[in-house]
């Protein structure tokens, strides 16, 4: 049982006016909602803005709070999602009040655009750090001395960590989460929130993949959703042109124009995602891990899996597998 009295790490989210709720949202569900089933306590979270008082969000609502900067600045955590103005330059007191946090040791946060504050406040300079795609281009015009690097769902750079578009806070929430309590508290938290615990660390997929203009492009995804439930088969670009009713050449070309990559490229992606769930869920050999998601051979397995996750298949395994259910044994 928790002792009655025990504080967990407290945690600030700013709140901007114009702004879109959602990523505070996701900083709500994954440090503000009590997790009883943990013996530990939980995150103490404030939700702040420049000025205690309403708060007008997208959609014509308003949010209050009582806390302002002070607040935000003295957490543990301190928390930037998406600034409603990528072009504007934070406020002289948010700057100082994100400067005091790191200046104090705060681990600090951005969600989207909120890389944006950061940058204004000099925290991401001589740094390597990630935006929404949309926005990539304009960091590193506007903070040259930033490393930007748009292909990655966040990125942990010690004392201040940043992430992509919206919904890639929530990979970073949960890989704090990871990094404070463990890799199964972590999952349990994704598991409650119905979601993956880790994904592809990238976002290069939705900078490419517009919505597919022409029944030529339809033909192209009946062929990838085949795929998807045939990925233990030999799949080749002459199986895949054949299901869509082209040529391999025209196939090829089309695939591009609807998916940013190519055909071979992406599968070998949607084989590495298929083996997750395996290396997390279950004890077979690697090698057979390979063959259930059509790799040839484990040796090629490795080399893919390494690549696209930035780690081993054995590592991920030891790091995300889950507990064995309650009255079941390993």
């Amino acid at each position: 049982m928790l002792q009655a009295g025990r504080r967990g790490p407290s945690v600030s989210v700013l709140a901007f006016e114009g702004m879109s709720v959602f990523e505070v949202g996701i900083v709500t569900e994954v440090f503000g909602l009590p997790r009883p089933e943990f013996d530990f306590p939980w995150y103490e979270l404030t939700v702040c803005s420049e000025t205690p008082g309403p708060v007008r969000v997208v959609g014509g609502a308003t949010l209050h709070t009582g806390h302002g900067l002070d607040a935000f600045a003295a957490a543990d955590t301190v928390i930037v999602p998406g600034v409603p103005d990528v072009r504007a330059t934070p406020s002289a007191a948010l700057v100082a009040a994100l400067r005091a946090a790191h200046t104090r040791g705060a681990r600090i946060l951005s969600i989207c655009s909120g890389a944006f504050a950061l940058a204004g406040a000099g925290l991401l300079d001589g740094r390597r750090a990630t935006t929404h795609w949309r926005y990539a281009d304009l960091l590193r015009t506007r903070h040259p001395g930033i490393r930007v690097d748009a292909d990655v769902l966040y990125i942990d750079d010690g004392q201040v960590l940043t992430s992509a578009g919206s919904a890639a806070g929530l990979d970073l929430c949960l890989h704090v989460i990871r990094l404070d309590h463990g890799p199964t508290v972590a999952n349990m938290v994704a598991r409650r929130l119905v979601v993956q615990p880790h994904r592809d660390g990238g976002q290069a997929q939705f900078v490419e993949s517009p919505v597919p203009p022409g029944p030529d492009d339809d033909r192209v995804a009946r062929s990838m959703e085949w795929a998807l439930t045939n990925l233990a088969h030999p799949i080749t670009v002459d199986v895949l042109a054949h299901r869509a009713h082209m040529s391999p050449r025209t196939y090829l070309r089309h695939f591009a124009r609807a998916t940013g990559t190519t055909p071979i490229r992406w599968l070998i992606t949607q084989r590495v995602h298929a083996a997750l769930p395996l290396l997390e869920s279950g004890t077979a050999p690697i090698e057979e891990v390979a063959t259930a998601v059509g790799f040839e051979t484990a040796v090629t397995f490795r080399h893919h899996f390494t690549r696209t996750m930035r780690t081993s298949p054995s590592a991920y395994r030891r790091a995300f597998a889950r507990p064995p259910e309650a009255g079941t044994r390993r």
